[in-house]
């Protein structure tokens, strides 16, 4: 079982900086991948970053050099600095894990990108 929890999200002004976290319940060391997705309103879910089970990363077309997915395996964390924020970043940002063919879900933090 994988519980995950986010944190980090808030109001910022556009070019500004966050920092979100996706605490997972046990050791991320083990999972196939992490990734970071969002929603805006209106909008479906997209990927934005992924972490892979060796490191490897990817990113959305729209966040690559802004954003920066890494972990620390020993706090059992994953992170998305987000910089250089775009009135389009706005939504909720979710984590999910993919371990042992299963997939797992975090319930969401908001990040609003505003003037």
């Amino acid at each position: 079982q994988v519980q995950l929890v986010e944190s980090g999200g808030g109001l910022v002004q556009p070019g500004g900086s966050l920092r979100l976290s996706c605490v997972a319940s046990n050791n991320i060391g083990t999972y196939d991948d992490v990734a970071w997705y969002r929603q805006a309103p209106g909008k479906e879910r997209e990927s934005v970053a992924m972490i892979g089970l060796r490191g490897t990363t990817n990113y959305a077309d729209s966040v690559k050099g802004r954003f920066t997915i890494s972990r620390d395996v020993a706090k059992n964390t994953v992170y998305l600095q987000m910089n250089s924020l775009k009135l389009e970043d706005t939504a909720v940002y979710s984590c999910g894990a993919r371990r042992g063919g299963a997939n797992y879900w975090g319930k969401g933090t908001l990040v609003t990108v505003s003037l």
